[in-house]
Order: structure tokens, then C-alpha cells, then sequence
């Protein structure tokens, strides 16, 4: 697949579908486009071509969009969850992947798909939904994997904050080669640092969280 085999209408879904994310849920809204600003990255410095690194972009801001089905007493919960929560929302990758499928008779879509519904495996084939292990994993989902996972870490919410740069860059080379890959661990690690700062979207959440408390 190339670069033109991308339709042209690719964006507006896109676009379509973040509108209502971000209306369900602005925190995983903003949680996605900077997991695709960094997938891209990183497929990029991983050396995958520019129709790989545009499916992983894509699949990247569409892995948690099956979060749109999980209830707010789960989803917003402010704290840690039960085993029985962790279960319902171990879902949402394959409910990203059921609300994708209609498309997935368009080749960019169907491409899409692997990386949406593997993105919490891992290596050691102790994750989920499948628990596929090894080079079973889509490159797509190690790559996304990654970003995910620095995101959750350095990203502050209500009940935590985030951690340094720094150490969530240890926090992954130290689960190289059982939960990621760990050449892409490497490249990671190496190149985030010259990507320069993410340009935050200015929504109502985001004031709220950063300038509100404040004061």
C-alpha cells in the first residue's frame, strides 16, 4: 500500500469521530491526538514509511474510542478501580475496533484495525484483549503500545501527577523486551527528547485543570 491508496475523505472520518469523543470524553480526546503525535513520531525514527506511519497516526487516534461505551462511574472514576471495573474497561479495544469495522472494506481502514484492537498487548503475552505475544503483535500495536504507556505516565490528572520525562523514559526501558519492544523502547527514548513540546489544544478541561486550581 502507498501513500495515494489513503482516500481522500480518510480526515473527515476522523474528525467526525474525535468531535464525538471529545464530547464524551474530553481528557481521552486529548490523550489521543498526543498518542498519534508520538506513534507517528516514533514509526517515523523506527524507520516505517510514510503510508505506515500515517496508519499508525490514525490507529493511534482511534485505539481508545471504544471508551465512548463504557460508563461514566467506570470511566471517570477518580481513583483505582476494582477487578470487575478493570474487566469492563479491558473492552474498549475491541469496541474501538466494532465501531471502525464498517469502514474496514476500505484497505486504509481494514490496516487500521490491528493496531486499534492490539494496543494493550504485550510482548510477554500477558496482556489484552487476545494475549498474543512475541511478533504476533502488529508493529503497529508495539508502537502505539509505547506512546500509550508514556502518555498515561507523565500526563497529571485530578488524582495524581504525572511523572517526569525522565523517569517515565526508565519506567519503559525497564519492561523492554516483556511488556515492549524493546528496540523501539530505544529509539523512543532517543529521539522523544528531540521532538520539542507537544502545542496542547486549549480546551475547557484543560483551563479548568491548569488555571482554575491555580486560582
Amino acid at each position: 500500500m502507498a501513500w495515494n491508496d489513503i482516500p481522500d475523505w480518510a480526515e473527515k472520518v476522523m474528525l467526525s469521530l474525535l468531535a464525538a469523543l471529545k464530547e464524551r470524553d474530553p481528557y481521552t480526546y486529548g490523550h489521543c491526538r498526543r498518542v498519534a503525535r508520538n506513534a507517528s513520531q516514533l514509526a517515523k525514527a523506527a524507520g516505517l514509511n510514510a503510508y505506515e506511519q500515517k496508519v499508525i497516526e490514525y490507529a493511534s487516534i482511534f485505539h481508545d474510542l471504544g471508551k465512548i461505551a463504557i460508563p461514566d462511574s467506570i470511566l471517570l472514576k477518580p481513583g483505582r478501580l476494582t477487578a470487575e471495573e478493570q474487566a469492563v474497561i479491558r473492552v474498549h479495544p475491541i469496541k474501538s475496533a466494532e465501531i471502525l469495522q464498517p469502514l474496514s472494506l476500505i484497505p486504509f481502514f481494514k490496516d487500521i484495525l490491528p493496531g486499534v484492537r492490539h494496543h494493550h498487548e504485550r510482548l510477554d503475552g500477558k496482556g489484552y484483549p487476545d494475549r498474543i505475544a512475541g511478533d504476533a503483535i502488529p508493529m503497529s500495536a508495539r508502537v502505539i503500545l509505547i506512546a500509550d504507556t508514556f502518555d498515561a505516565m507523565t500526563t497529571t490528572r485530578p488524582y495524581r501527577r504525572g511523572l517526569p520525562n525522565e523517569m517515565a523514559y526508565k519506567e519503559l526501558k525497564q519492561f523492554a523486551g516483556r511488556q515492549f519492544d524493546a528496540a523501539l523502547v530505544k529509539t523512543f527514548c532517543e529521539a522523544h527528547r528531540t521532538w520539542g513540546e507537544y502545542e496542547e489544544e486549549i480546551t475547557e478541561e484543560f483551563v479548568s485543570t491548569n488555571f482554575k486550581r491555580a486560582a
